[in-house]
């Protein structure tokens, strides 16, 4: 998924364009990969002002899109204590890799 065609500033537009982006991809049964999860599904803010709430929204769309997802989604994150817990619930099964050593 490409974060730049995903969200917009306009109000509406970033869930017009993740329900297209999911829409896609569920007619093509295709595996679903978030690279930098962290970044889309990172912890929701305090409403301050309306921007705060559109991004909330965002987030709200996109894990109700995931959750009727019937094919295999996989998050990576470098950052996986950031993910909103909401997000953390519903994650069947999660793997720990280990940064690379020196060695690798």
């Amino acid at each position: 998924m490409d974060l730049d065609r995903a969200f917009n500033k306009y109000i509406g537009e970033t869930e017009k364009n993740l329900a297209a982006i999911l829409d896609r991809v569920e007619e093509q049964d295709a595996v679903l990969l978030f690279d930098a999860a962290d970044a889309l599904l990172g912890k929701r803010t305090v409403i301050k002002d309306a921007n705060d709430r559109q991004a909330n929204i965002g987030s709200s769309y996109l894990l109700q899109r995931m959750e009727q997802y019937g094919g295999l989604v996989i998050l990576a994150s470098n950052q996986s204590e950031t993910l909103y817990p909401a997000f953390r619930r519903r994650l069947l099964a999660v793997i720990d890799v280990p940064p690379p050593g020196d060695e690798d």
